[in-house]
């Protein structure tokens, strides 16, 4: 039995398919329906505040998979997720389960070079302490011997219609509709995208080898590029001319006056203004997987997803 909590995501859903198109028996755990079907395929309704409603939607789970996610408020953060990664790491205990945490890069902060496996935990943003917190609570319990677990890290990513990645709703669903793009930070800076059906695809890798448990792998993702080339690169796919906006951190903290997410995400610009640069080589040479090319991705998003005019 996989059962995915926090069903319904990019992740998650990246996650389903992979596991409906190997037969593999699955359980989509979450606040509310999924429109989802499948053979072996169940849902069931759970709050992850709840540890009798996650108890029981995990009962009979050989791999579970954290996929959450929450509103983009730091109190939120900070008084929600400690109670979260409990009930998780609690409810896998019970099950004899292994437990599969889809992570975020927030608590290595700002860092000169590649982010790897062992990059030490210096987070620049509250939100970034946060998820140093959760990743040390279950490495924790995973040296103390009480836990099967591992962390699968994602920098930024792009290829849903959910607009959760500021490349899918910035740029590529601007050029498909022939408008102007915009870009968040310093064009001029690296940075890389996992495209999401290779994150689905690398999650079910990590479900399928128990041989993977007790460590952090970053999954894999295409090398970097500045925005200056995404920019370009997926003009030239759209056939649009490369036109975009440059947001900066004042323009978004003057939109933050007004929207709560938008503030949340101050904090975290340092990403867009220094070079974000997210190494996976552990993960491509252990499970031989090639990430999938910029110009593969945003060719089938234009052709799936974000279709031109």
């Amino acid at each position: 039995m996989h059962t995915i909590l926090g069903a319904g995501g990019p992740v998650a859903n990246a996650l389903t398919k992979e596991l409906l198109d190997n037969n593999q028996t699955i359980r989509l755990v979450s606040r509310r329906p999924v429109d989802i079907k499948g053979n072996n395929l169940s849902w069931k309704k759970a709050d992850l505040l709840n540890y009798n409603e996650v108890q029981e939607a995990a009962k009979g789970s050989t791999v579970i998979y954290l996929c959450a996610g929450l509103v983009y408020d730091i109190n939120v953060w900070r008084e929600q997720w400690p109670v979260i990664i409990s009930n998780v790491i609690n409810v896998t205990k019970e099950n004899n389960a292994r437990l599969i945490f889809f992570d975020n890069v927030y608590m290595y902060g700002l860092v000169n070079g590649p982010m790897t496996e062992g990059t030490p935990y210096h987070p620049s943003s509250e939100k970034g302490k946060v998820r140093a917190a959760i990743a040390n609570t279950i490495m924790d319990e995973v040296k103390a011997g009480k836990l099967r677990a591992t962390i699968a890290r994602a920098p930024d990513f792009y290829g849903t219609s959910s607009k959760n990645s500021f490349f899918d709703m910035m740029v590529l669903d601007k050029y498909a509709k022939k408008q102007n793009a915009q870009w968040m930070g310093d064009p001029n800076k690296l940075h890389n995208f996992i495209y999401i059906p290779d994150a689905g695809r690398a999650m079910y890798l990590l479900g399928q080898s128990p041989d993977s448990d007790n460590q952090i792998w970053h999954l894999p993702t295409a090398p970097v590029m500045t925005g200056h080339q995404f920019i370009e690169l997926a003009a030239r796919i759209y056939g649009v001319k490369p036109k975009f906006m440059r947001i900066r951190k004042v323009m978004l903290w003057l939109i933050g006056l007004f929207n709560k997410v938008i503030a949340g995400a101050v904090e975290m610009f340092y990403q867009s203004s220094h070079d974000y640069i997210f190494n996976s080589d552990k993960f491509e040479k252990a499970f031989n997987f090639k990430p999938t090319s910029y110009e593969d991705g945003i060719k089938e998003v234009a052709r799936t997803i974000y279709k031109p005019l």
